[in-house]
């Protein structure tokens, strides 16, 4: 028997590396691995462990995550000194008392599905909060959105910011795009659901005859649709695009090669995308909305309003600047990208769990 604490990561959503949550999962697990953590023992939580195993090897300790876990009868079995519920939506919650660490991203659903707080997603959340030894939140905005709309109990609370997921700069020179590259275009990507907002930035492309847009991300979703019939409707075929999911390779070849990377998002509990855009020294045009002035701080250009006409001069004027003073910028920008670190992240987070367990 181990005399080490016990930590487990409800590390499930790392299955799905296109989402934030999945990305956030699988870099703060790797930011962990790098990190001097002899008197823990960290178990983490996925469907698949043994990839986990295979990439991380006896760093962890691995347990197989299945969808009837969320039901109470069947918890985990194993008693743990501290919990960690990395995001707000999981499901899966200790069997028996232990010390939990909630990590807060966003809570957009208050707004999406009801603000009664007896609806069932806002009493499950209430009951995190309620069992929380601590708090974090990805971004100052998270915390504040939490605070406006719940009764938060007086325990520690951190802002811990994500980290940037572009680590390696990879080779593209090989990369052969699905969608025409033969003329200067904008790129964003990212889940195809309503907040994202993509439906403004294609109605402002049909008054910039001169660019391109290319899209990526899981467009099979019901929004997906609402965008290819916007697109269809305007007679946008030849001029916006959609990927599909992309792999690294193709994400990086993209943000590498556009003219500028625009992400209109109405509600971002942090954002990664722009901070990605950034590494490359792109323009990064964002909302103005929730956590993303936070992200893109005062190098980036932000849209108030998704008036087309005046999204277009905005993003016209951003140009201009950009192209005026590019090698100042294109250095701001990648040092504001390389700010955001998950090392540091992981450390923040290390030193939570330590403090905890005193």
């Amino acid at each position: 028997m181990s005399s080490k604490k016990s930590v487990f990561l409800e590390t499930h959503n790392i299955n799905n590396r296109a989402t934030g949550l999945g990305t956030f999962n699988y870099e703060l697990i790797k930011g962990l691995q790098h990190l001097n953590f002899e008197d823990l023992e960290l178990h983490l939580n996925a469907g698949q462990p043994k990839l986990l195993k295979d990439e991380f090897g006896d760093s962890f300790k691995y347990h197989k995550y299945r969808s009837f876990h969320r039901y109470k009868t069947f918890r985990p079995l194993h008693k743990f000194d501290l919990w960690h519920s990395v995001n707000q939506n999981s499901k899966l919650e200790p069997r028996s008392y232990s010390k939990y660490l909630l990590t807060i991203h966003d809570v957009n659903f208050h707004e999406e599905v009801s603000s009664d707080m007896n609806h069932k997603r806002n009493r499950l959340f209430t009951e995190k909060l309620n069992k929380a030894t601590a708090i974090t939140y990805i971004s100052e905005f998270a915390k504040k959105q939490t605070h406006d709309y719940f009764d938060v109990p007086n325990v520690p609370e951190h802002v811990i910011y994500n980290g940037n997921p572009i680590s390696t700069l990879l080779d593209t020179s090989g990369f052969v795009s699905t969608v025409p590259v033969n003329k200067p275009f904008f790129y964003t990507i990212g889940d195809f659901i309503e907040r994202k907002n993509y439906t403004s930035i294609i109605n402002m492309m049909r008054l910039m005859k001169d660019f391109n847009l290319i899209i990526s991300g899981n467009n099979d979703r019901k929004y997906g649709q609402v965008i290819k019939d916007l697109i269809q409707e305007n007679g946008l075929q030849n001029q916006v695009f959609l990927t599909g999911k992309i792999s690294n390779e193709g994400k990086q070849f993209y943000m590498k090669n556009c003219t500028a990377f625009l992400f209109p998002s109405i509600r971002e509990g942090f954002g990664l995308p722009p901070i990605e855009a950034m590494s490359f020294g792109k323009p990064v045009f964002l909302s103005d909305k929730t956590s993303l002035p936070e992200i893109g701080g005062e190098m980036a250009n932000y849209w108030s309003d998704f008036d087309p006409e005046y999204m277009k001069e905005v993003l016209l004027n951003g140009l201009d600047h950009f192209e005026n003073n590019k090698n100042l910028i294109e250095t701001e920008m990648k040092k504001r990208a390389a700010s955001f670190d998950w090392k540091v992240a992981a450390a923040d987070y290390l030193k939570i769990y330590k403090d905890i367990l005193k």
